[in-house]
């Protein structure tokens, strides 16, 4: 195969249809959307201890990925938080469905180790809400 052709292919497969999905809007928002409801999941009381009880500061939110899968939307990124007298990073992958026109919260996995992720895998890892997806947003345009 020629490597235009190849390219071309490329171009098909993967970027167009992201491009497609998230326009800077939706992309922005999600992006703000996920900043927010991992400060707000991982601070709040009762939220999972992913520290063993010792206290920790998040200094870092970064927003790796949104993808689409079925009616899934999949946002994928990391927490780099200090903890004691070091960083540690947590991975975090957060399942969204709209409902009824409202985005809504359905999965979310934390790891210390990166993964990649499946939709199957996401979804054995029910989301029990108390942060909501959308609660900081605020549309700029």
């Amino acid at each position: 195969m020629k490597p235009i052709v190849f390219k071309i292919i490329l171009i098909i497969f993967f970027i167009l249809p992201n491009f497609s999905f998230a326009g800077d809007g939706d992309f922005n928002e999600a992006k703000a959307s996920f900043d927010n409801f991992i400060r707000c999941e991982l601070t709040r009381t009762n939220a999972k201890n992913h520290f063993n009880g010792k206290p920790f500061t998040i200094t870092m939110v970064d927003f790796f990925n949104i993808q689409k899968e079925g009616d899934l939307i999949i946002t994928t990124g990391a927490v780099k938080c200090w903890v004691e007298d070091k960083h540690i990073n947590l991975f975090v992958a957060v399942g969204v469905k709209e409902i009824f026109e409202k985005k809504k919260v359905s999965y979310l996995v934390v790891r210390k180790n990166d993964f990649s992720i499946l939709a199957t895998e996401l979804m054995n890892y029910p989301y029990k809400e108390r942060c909501n997806w959308l609660q900081y947003w605020v549309d700029t345009d």
